[in-house]
């Protein structure tokens, strides 16, 4: 029988159950501290949620059961929860997604166990104008996210080269993501031809570490640079979400510097943060990513590589 309790939050009234539930057993993390580690967090995770549809990942069982997504808003929803309509090739209709614009919608998230917030690249109108371009560094072992520092200064320099400004952020996971913020007219169409170009691009310069298709087989000891996410149909993982992995490790930005002295020291170390890192690391530095949702750039007309 689930135990219950009710939080009032931002003046609404939410019922959380099962708070003592351990969510990551490793680490003996429960679903109480998922849920403060949210609370916490808010003042510089929500202006990356806002108005951007939402795709939520969730895990009852915690990180070692089993997971679905969850795109179409919960018909069980509060009243209060805002949502996007958004239509979906792949379903042939339209679908509700949520929208995350605050705190109690952010704490009723994570009482249904959504670890992941995995978010569009647009905001709900124009769906179809990504705000941002993005690069995956996804690492195949034996490289790890050292590696991905290094394909991420060799991209920092190409995009410095047509002065588009770039900020990165860890996956949360194995990897390194990079971020080139437009909020400026663009489509997706002109995102993915420009990141593909650009992968292939680093792989032509350097491919013993680089790859830009998306063979499996291809990234042994390589990083695997993901142009693929610039599409109007996926989702990333937000900035500042937990991940479902054996520690509670966050999707966290960094500075270029902390990228170079990563690759110098080479110890991935420096780059993994779990959720009580992050917040300390709010508490210092603020949002290392505010800009990434103001920053107006232009992509070139003409990219020529």
């Amino acid at each position: 029988m689930s135990k219950k309790v009710e939080l009032v939050v931002e003046g609404r009234t939410l019922a959380v159950s099962n708070l003592d539930k351990v969510l990551y057993p490793k680490a003996n993390f429960t679903k109480g501290e998922l849920i403060h580690y949210y609370i916490q967090i808010a003042p510089v995770l929500l202006p990356h949620l806002k108005d951007r549809p939402l795709t939520m990942k969730r895990y009852p069982d915690g990180v070692e059961g089993e997971f679905f997504y969850e795109k179409n808003c919960p018909s069980h929803r509060p009243k209060w929860v805002r949502t996007a309509t958004v239509w979906s090739e792949g379903n042939q209709r339209s679908m509700q997604y949520c929208l995350a614009q605050d705190l109690p919608t952010l704490v009723w998230a994570a009482n249904l166990a959504d670890i992941e917030l995995h978010t569009s690249l647009s905001r709900k109108k124009p769906i179809a104008r990504p705000t941002m371009m993005v690069f995956d560094l996804d690492p195949g072992a034996p490289a790890d996210i050292v590696q991905c520092c290094q394909v991420g200064l060799w991209l920092r320099e190409l995009l410095a080269a047509k002065k588009l400004q770039s900020w990165a952020k860890t996956s949360g996971s194995k990897g390194l993501q990079v971020y080139v913020p437009l909020n400026t007219a663009v489509t997706y169409d002109e995102t993915k031809e420009v990141s593909h170009a650009l992968a292939e691009l680093l792989e032509r310069e350097h491919p013993q570490l680089v790859v830009s298709k998306m063979s499996k087989a291809l990234r042994k000891g390589k990083v695997f640079v993901d142009w693929s996410q610039n599409d109007e149909h996926k989702t990333t993982i937000c900035v500042y979400s937990l991940r479902a992995k054996e520690q509670p490790t966050v999707s966290t930005p960094v500075s270029w510097e902390e990228v170079q002295n990563t690759l110098k020291k080479k110890n991935p170390k420096l780059l993994t943060f779990r959720c009580e890192q992050t917040l300390d690391r709010v508490k210092k530095m603020g949002d290392l990513f505010k800009s990434v949702e103001t920053v107006k750039q232009k992509l070139p007309k003409k990219w020529s590589l």
